[in-house]
């Protein structure tokens, strides 16, 4: 225990390797409904959009490799990318294996 109510919770361990900390949290009906919202227009889940908001409140940033961390870099003006960008990600992978085979 902490000095106050809270347990000190240690992250679960699996041969070694740090699992994920589930939690919960209460949000007000409007919260919930925008968050959502906007989640879905980023085309993520509501726990991957909050994940993302925590990661970036504390300086974490995106894991390496994550593509979408290059698809949220700004306001495109009215761009599709965000509703095509795996339809784009996958034209590209096809150009550049098809260069490859020649």
């Amino acid at each position: 225990m902490t000095s106050g109510s809270e347990p000190v919770v240690q992250p679960r361990c699996y041969d070694g390797v740090i699992m994920v900390q589930r939690t919960q949290i209460t949000l007000q009906p409007e919260q919930h409904r925008r968050a959502r919202r906007r989640a879905a227009e980023l085309g993520v889940s509501l726990a991957e959009y909050v994940r993302g908001l925590v990661a970036r409140d504390l300086g974490e940033g995106r894991a390496a490799g994550d593509v979408s961390s290059i698809l949220d870099l700004g306001d495109t003006g009215g761009s599709d990318v965000r509703h095509l960008k795996d339809q784009y990600l996958a034209e590209a992978i096809d150009r550049v294996r098809s260069h490859r085979n020649r």
